[in-house]
């Protein structure tokens, strides 16, 4: 057998192709084939590693008449056919467990946790129900980061009562409040107390209010303040006088529209619960 013939004969005993056998030794598919076909001759460092590879003795593959290989303990064990790593795309994530009631109270599950959740009591990202509570929570009693019900508690809280961070309500309380009756740092409302109080009635530390401004700092058509009045009707510095008290009354039962009477009283009351000079 010529040193092709045997190269090959190796080769395909190792379960090697060309290619392979080829990257192994550093050299061209078409250099393994030169060799096979006796078109080539390899060069020694080149048989030295595939005397290792399959383990045999140069004298195999150099001498044509040598038909008895070396024992292959006596040689390194062949190199690992190239290895292929196939991409393997990652398990998905556990899906949002789900969890609703079989018995109903007003056409809607006694309870509903999940991802959209709608029942008596619902508890999701996006929660509707009787109570809800979740990332978007509508419901009378309403509990999330954007709250809307009758009864909102959260961050951004639109309801007939709210509380939270940003308020918008009937009675609103919050950092930043809008509503009917507005408390919070900064208030906005009919009747408005706070930090900052603006509206028809404000109350405040700096108090703006279209009919009465009550605070440290109050301007409003009645101004009634500690260290700045500014009234464009009339306005007082300190305590209220019994004349004071008379002419603001008669002024508020003269102008004031009858539908905010209950805020006007409020106002009221809250500015002359103190003794008269």
């Amino acid at each position: 057998m010529t040193t092709g013939e045997k190269i090959a004969g190796l080769r395909k005993e190792n379960n090697y192709t060309q290619e392979q056998l080829a990257d192994i030794l550093g050299v061209s598919r078409q250099s393994v084939s030169k060799w096979e076909s006796d078109a080539a001759y390899p060069e020694t460092e080149k048989l030295v590693k595939m005397g290792r590879l399959f383990g045999c003795s140069m004298d195999y593959l150099l001498n044509e008449e040598c038909t008895e290989k070396k024992v292959k303990s006596e040689a390194q064990p062949p190199a690992p056919a190239p290895t292929y790593i196939y991409s393997v795309q990652a398990p998905q994530r556990k899906r949002f467990s789900e969890k609703k009631s079989e018995k109903m109270i007003f056409g809607m599950p006694l309870y509903h946790i999940g991802k959209n959740a709608k029942g008596f009591f619902a508890v999701g990202l996006n929660a509707k129900g009787v109570i809800a509570i979740g990332l978007l929570a509508r419901g009378v009693l309403s509990i999330g980061l954007l709250s809307i019900g009758i009864f909102s508690f959260g961050f951004f809280v639109l309801g007939l009562l709210a509380l939270g961070l940003f308020s918008v309500g009937g009675l609103a309380f919050g950092s930043i409040s809008l509503g009917i009756i507005a408390i919070g740092a900064i208030s906005f409302g009919v009747l408005s107390i706070g930090g900052v109080a603006i509206g028809e009635f404000a109350l405040g530390a700096c108090a703006v209010g279209k009919y009465v401004a009550v605070g440290d700092s109050a301007q409003g058509m009645i101004a009634v303040g500690q260290s700045e009045a500014i009234g464009s009707v009339y306005s007082v510095l300190g305590e209220v006088s019994k004349e004071d008290v008379q002419y603001i009354t008669t002024w508020l039962d003269n102008n004031v529209p009858a539908y905010l009477n209950w805020a006007k009283n409020f106002m009221v009351n809250l500015m002359f619960s103190v003794d008269f000079k």
